[in-house]
């Protein structure tokens, strides 16, 4: 898998209601879809590009990015700078926006942020309907001084129902995107589950998946895994607790 198409941008709709018909929905693109920054590189350029056929007014939002019990948390931050941060784009037309970095980068570990450009409606008659706004939230991360790497560590439980619970720990001071999914039970080679999932885990963090196999697995068993991730692609045994 290509390790540009592991970092799709996660996209949200916010919705503005201004009656009870649709009116039509922005459509704007960044380019690239996640930012590094570095000691060696404080500050980077992302393309933002207008494809409908109306103008569209984005506003920038920089936030602090954590993890806990596997789920995103987002705190505003200054620690981060994006500049313009609210622009007007003509229809086709594109805007340079700048990510700078405003604190020094932290000694051991990375440091992770997101920024969210949204699309802000225009004021719009009743009679006009719902205008829908596109938002776009691209990570942003900042390679620590010295060396830092993600290291997972995998946990597998057979469920009551015969499902399988997976678990990725990562025990590194870096993050990891997991872009697939693959388990097999040996001797078998043919793939029992085979998903993809598009997930970042943050350093210290855990995320979990549940699935369905096609075929039974027992506790005590013994899985081996294949996955695919932004840092490479990975294989590790897993053995199956009840």
């Amino acid at each position: 898998m290509n390790r540009h198409s592991l970092g799709q941008a996660v996209l949200g709709l916010a919705f503005s209601f201004f009656g009870a018909s649709l009116s039509h929905a922005g459509s704007f693109t960044v380019n690239p879809v996640r930012v590094t920054l570095s000691p060696t590189q404080r500050v980077a350029a992302i393309s933002v590009s207008n494809h409908g056929a109306e103008a569209s007014v984005i506003q920038l939002e920089t936030s602090r990015w954590t993890q806990q019990d596997g789920k995103d948390s987002l705190a505003p931050s200054n620690e981060i700078l994006a500049t313009p941060p609210i622009f007007t784009l003509a229809p086709g037309a594109s805007q340079i926006v700048r990510v700078g970095l405003r604190r020094a980068p932290d000694a051991q570990h990375e440091l992770t942020y997101r920024l969210v450009l949204r699309e802000v409606p225009p004021p719009q008659p009743i009679a006009q309907g719902l205008r829908v706004a596109l938002a776009i939230s691209m990570p942003v991360f900042v390679v620590s001084a010295h060396p830092s790497f993600s290291n997972l560590a995998w946990r597998a439980v057979r469920l009551a129902d015969g499902r399988i619970q997976l678990e990725a720990t990562n025990t590194g001071s870096a993050h990891v995107q997991i872009g697939s999914l693959e388990l097999s039970s040996p001797p078998s080679a043919s793939p029992i589950v085979r998903q993809s999932v598009a997930t970042y885990v943050l350093p210290g963090n855990t995320r979990s998946w549940t699935f369905k196999t096609t075929a039974g697995v027992a506790a005590g068993s013994i899985l081996q895994l294949r996955a695919t991730t932004d840092s490479g692609d990975l294989q590790a045994k897993v053995a199956v607790g009840g």
